[in-house]
């Protein structure tokens, strides 16, 4: 059964990613490691993926490939006498991840356009790499067409900084349904300040 277009370019990144494609991996990476940490794009790396979150090759869509550091956050040792438990250096990690991190630098570096999604293409021992979609809700090819005039509106000016993306809405537990989930709503952060406020302590 032929297979179309867009799953042989999915099939052909899985392959990049294995031992038969490592040597152009490895030129690909060496190549982004020396271009900017927000750097244009003329063309999608991943065209299958860009549609499927909502690119389009039409005005108004601007692509941009973002570099972010990988892991935890790099603390110097102390030096003052101190328990290793309260040393606070490894495992400090924040609670927001790598992707929406890549998404708001891509945000400040273009304040008039807004993100509309992003997806991961690479990485090596220090750094990710991710390709972010922004929409200028300014532009008249944007505000003509029904699937994509909603950002636009007022309430998605600074849709990333509020977690609206996808990897937001991750971040922020709204990706998942069902038993369990009933806590995650409107976020994890409001439900942990909501049952703080309604402990009481108990003095025996």
């Amino acid at each position: 059964m032929s297979q179309s277009v867009y799953r042989h370019i999915s099939t052909s990144f899985r392959q990049t990613q294995g031992d038969e494609g490592a040597a152009l991996r490895h030129e690909r990476l060496l190549t982004w490691r020396r271009d900017h940490t927000v750097t244009r794009l003329a063309h999608p790396t991943r065209l299958d993926r860009a549609r499927a979150i909502g690119w389009r090759a039409k005005g108004g869509y601007i692509l941009v490939r973002v570099r972010v550091r990988r892991g935890g956050q790099r603390k110097r040792a102390i030096i003052a006498g101190r328990r290793p438990k309260r040393k606070g250096i490894l495992r400090m990690t924040l609670a927001k991840s790598v992707q929406r991190i890549a998404e708001e630098r891509a945000q400040k570096h273009y304040p008039n356009l807004e993100v509309l999604n992003s997806y991961w293409v690479g990485e090596d021992g220090k750094e990710k790499f991710y390709e972010v979609i922004l929409v200028d809700p300014a532009h008249p090819e944007i505000l003509s067409d029904p699937k994509i005039n909603w950002i636009a509106s007022p309430a998605q000016k600074g849709r990333v900084y509020r977690g609206l993306t996808r990897s937001g809405k991750e971040g922020r537990g709204l990706r998942w349904k069902g038993k369990g989930t009933e806590r995650m709503r409107p976020s994890r952060a409001r439900n942990r300040r909501d049952i703080r406020r309604t402990q009481v302590k108990v003095i025996p």
